[in-house]
């Protein structure tokens, strides 16, 4: 590794010294927490009392020549991160060139074929997942609207003062045509249309006490895009071989995943309806493994990703891999500016309705001898009456003049916590209310005040509300343009059933920009739950304690 990295820096710098046309970027990142112990809350100190995350990317480009390298620190990790994950390395680093036609990487590489159900190589830093490929990438694009794709390797899986892949093996093979430039066949059509195929193949030599399991386990399936005028529809189908693994309890039943997404759009106006079908599609290099380690796939969420503190941090919905029939709606409106409802600058309404119930399994009785462990079978969209999960939002944004502009938002969600584990306290489902009220004000060019307000009731049952009972926020953020922030924000348990914890995490924070550099200094609490990202999603503890974030680029 030091043969790969001195000369690569050395040259850097020469090159960058005598200006002649390379080009040099990157970013670091860094996150230090001094942590207390407050048993109220349930926060841990570490006997380090303090942590820290730092990652450091350098890029180098010349011409079609591209090189790159990641430095990686956990002193030790953040809490909630992989427990493994420790030391101060390098992370990720590849080469590769590029002209016209071909591309190809060679050591650490992310892409994703179609939506991502059957292949997605990528970081999600806030959610602790790095599932980099390690090997070789290859683009060709031998006449204008097709491109051909391979990629061959091992996938990250642990980080301990070094990068360290998975045993398995990942092959994949993807190809797409767009017809828009394809021969030029539909240059001049309002009609456009790609289509895409893949094939995806894990090898682990994997061995289990109890069943004779698959080394080789592949994934195939097609895709098509197509738009006309202000109307776009969207299709991917993808067939997952046997697999048996920890997730599906290890049964051999081939998995299948499909997706639809149509639409219209105009000025003013827009509507989305998606569709999800999904069963035994979890795909993992180690049939083993849990949580978010070395997933192959992604399965695209049909929620929408919320970001007002109760419904983004109480009750997220994360994706079923397993199995889910899922829906979503999203109607965008603008009452047109100058009419009476929409005033001087218009009215903005969008409205969302998503859902998601477990799939129907056709199940059959399978003796212990019997080496087919095939327990079941679904068709494509049967969906039964267990509902996982409901979601239904409307957000109402109006600007008054040009101090002031406000939003008001309205949800209601149906949770099936049995399905989807955020709370130690709530049985079966919960149903709850969310409002917020934000309001803006900009006191001149320069300085603006903004104000949040939420709460969230749960539904009483025989007498006693759900889960944690009632909460509220408030948030008060202050900005002087460009450079400073701060902030002050509040959640309160305040409807808790046990008055004890009816609890507030205080959190301030501030923070300063200069150009492509950013630091923030918070300090207060945050309460255990669970953080996601796009229907992905992880643990985050309690924790108690001051945190400084610095990014920058270059």
């Amino acid at each position: 590794m030091k043969k790969f990295i001195l000369p690569f820096i050395f040259l850097s710098v020469v090159s960058n010294a005598q200006v002649l046309g390379p080009n040099i970027s990157g970013n670091i990142e860094s996150t230090f927490q001094y942590l207390n112990e407050d048993t109220l809350i349930g926060a841990q100190q570490p006997s380090e009392k303090t942590v820290l995350n730092t990652y450091a990317l350098v890029n180098y480009s010349w011409k079609g020549f591209r090189a790159g390298t990641r430095f990686e620190s956990y002193l030790p990790h953040i809490l909630g991160y992989p427990a493994r994950f420790a030391g101060t390395g390098i992370g990720y680093r590849y080469v590769g060139y590029s002209h016209e036609k071909v591309e190809f990487t060679a050591g650490n590489f992310y892409d994703q074929f179609g939506s991502g159900m059957i292949f997605r190589s990528y970081e999600q830093r806030q959610l602790g997942i790095d599932n980099a490929m390690d090997g070789l990438h290859l683009k060709v694009m031998p006449v204008p609207g097709i491109t051909l794709k391979a990629v061959y390797g091992k996938m990250r899986y642990n980080f301990n003062s070094k990068l360290e892949n998975a045993d398995g093996l990942v092959r994949g093979f993807d190809g797409e045509i767009d017809f828009s430039t394809f021969l030029g066949l539909l240059d001049s059509s309002k009609f456009k249309m790609t289509i895409g195929g893949s094939f995806v193949s894990k090898y682990q030599n994997a061995t289990n006490a109890l069943y004779n399991m698959p080394k080789n386990v592949g994934s195939y399936g097609g895709r098509i895009d197509m738009k006309y005028d202000k109307f776009f529809l969207g299709a991917e189908y993808i067939i997952k071989e046997n697999d048996p693994s920890f997730d599906n309890k290890y049964v051999f039943n081939n998995g299948h995943g499909a997706f639809i997404n149509f639409g219209y759009s105009r000025k003013g106006f827009g509507i989305i309806v998606q569709g999800k079908s999904i069963d035994n599609m979890s795909y993992r290099v180690d049939p083993d493994a849990t949580l978010t380690d070395l997933n192959i796939n992604f399965m695209p969420a049909l929620t929408k990703t919320h970001t007002y503190n109760l419904a983004a941090t109480l009750y997220p919905y994360a994706t079923q891999p397993v199995g889910e029939v899922a829906f979503q709606v999203d109607v965008f409106y603008k009452i047109p500016k100058g009419s009476k409802l929409g005033g001087k600058y218009g009215t903005d309404i969008s409205v969302n309705f998503a859902t998601a119930y477990q799939p129907i399994r056709h199940t059959k009785d399978i003796s212990p001898l019997d080496s087919s462990r095939v327990t079941y079978h679904t068709g494509l969209f049967e969906k039964s009456d267990s509902l996982y999960y409901r979601d239904f939002n409307i957000e109402i944004k109006r600007k008054f003049n040009k101090h002031w502009k406000g939003t008001v938002k309205y949800f209601h969600f149906d949770f099936n916590n049995n399905v989807n584990v955020v709370s130690k306290d709530a049985h079966g489902f919960v149903n709850c209310h969310i409002a917020v009220l934000d309001v803006q004000y900009a006191i001149n060019r320069k300085h603006s005040i903004r104000a949040e307000l939420q709460g969230l009731w749960t539904k009483k049952v025989d007498g006693e509300k759900q889960d944690k009972g009632d909460w509220a926020t408030w948030l008060i953020e202050y900005n002087v343009s460009p450079h400073f922030f701060f902030a002050v924000m509040d959640q309160y348990n305040y409807g808790h059933p046990n008055p004890a914890y009816r609890l507030h995490y205080l959190l301030g924070s501030a923070g300063y920009i200069m150009g492509a550099s950013r630091i923030m200094v918070a300090y207060g609490k945050q309460r255990e739950g669970i953080f996601c990202i796009g229907g992905v999603c992880r643990p985050v503890p309690a924790t108690n304690g001051l945190t400084i974030t610095f990014t920058s680029s270059f």
